[in-house]
């Protein structure tokens, strides 16, 4: 389920709030969203910003992974744990949504980025989900949170170790990526997971709802046909302060030098969606907590019989389960 989709949805059942006054991406969206934490929101003008719309809470609630996936919402960890074991792979279409338009000029502050915090180091992009291939395991997708720099700059929070980290000390010199934004349910989630090296997580959110993918223009990846906005360039050798910026448990995350993404192309679709995801919001938390059940279902399963398995947003969907 893409981001329109999703939105056609939540209106037709009457849980969408539309806000048709102009809001600037400014704090002011943040607070609403914050006041509006666990609902899906439209906002159909954006201070600044002509054409843009922005959405929040696509993932607010587990009854929108199971709309989206088609399925009740206690049949998600299997249908979790099911796509983990058996990827499928996406097709490559010629061409796709995110493309129809093509920026002449890369200008990231032309873009709604949100400024979510007044002590944020800036202005962030917080659903970005970021596509590299690995030389030895190949195609790989994650979430990084992404602080605007410049026109054409991110420094980009990269954990250590993960796969990312560990493409980037292959890469002689620079790392190809593709940043995607405001993607179908299904892509945020399989990004969100963990799975075994060589595991293609868009393989994955295929598994879990039909995921066409196109191709990049300027660097060798395939991104979701149906994301919003995509962004392609280069994880580079250089380096900068990022943060400080909301964690997960609500607490602010430290200021860290971390690699500095280069933007050299901008493509999204017509009338585009800007999905602004609340740190520390219930879409944050799910994102975090879902993904890691069907790995403890498993691993329950072996030693006995597990029924389900429920991170709780009361551990801050983190630290706590059942």
């Amino acid at each position: 389920m893409d981001v329109r989709n999703f939105v056609a949805w939540a209106r037709e059942r009457g849980e969408l709030v539309e806000v048709g006054r102009a809001v600037s991406p400014h704090l002011e969206l943040a607070r609403v969203m914050s006041a509006l934490d666990g609902q899906p929101v439209l906002f159909r003008a954006l201070t600044g910003f002509a054409g843009w719309r922005a959405v929040s809470g696509v993932c607010a609630r587990r009854e929108h992974f199971a709309a989206a996936l088609g399925c009740s919402v206690s049949e998600l960890v299997q249908r979790m744990a099911d796509a983990l074991t058996d990827p499928a792979s996406p097709p490559v279409l010629d061409s796709g949504p995110c493309q129809e338009m093509v920026e002449a000029q890369v200008d990231l502050t032309r873009l709604p980025i949100p400024r979510y915090h007044p002590d944020d180091g800036g202005c962030y992009v917080t659903s970005g989900v970021a596509v590299i291939k690995d030389p030895d395991f190949g195609r790989n997708s994650s979430f990084h949170r992404l602080m605007v720099l410049d026109e054409r700059r991110f420094t980009a929070r990269i954990v250590e170790g993960r796969g990312t980290d560990t493409a980037m000390g292959k890469a002689r010199r620079e790392l190809p990526v593709a940043i995607a934004v405001g993607c179908p349910i299904q892509v945020l989630l399989a990004a969100a997971m963990s799975p075994s090296k060589g595991v293609d997580e868009l393989g994955v959110a295929h598994a879990l709802a039909p995921t066409p993918l196109v191709r990049c223009r300027t660097v060798d990846l395939e991104v979701p046909a149906e994301a919003e906005l995509v962004l392609e360039g280069r994880i580079t050798q250089a380096q900068a302060e990022e943060g400080p910026f909301p964690d997960l448990t609500g607490t602010m995350d430290i200021v860290r030098h971390q690699p500095v993404i280069e933007i050299e192309q901008v493509t999204h679709r017509r009338d585009p969606i800007f999905h602004a995801l609340l740190p520390g919001g219930m879409e944050h938390k799910n994102l975090m907590g879902m993904p890691r059940e069907p790995t403890i279902y498993d691993g329950v399963n072996e030693v006995c019989r597990c029924t389900g398995v429920y991170i709780t947003p009361g551990g801050a969907s983190w630290l706590h389960a059942v």
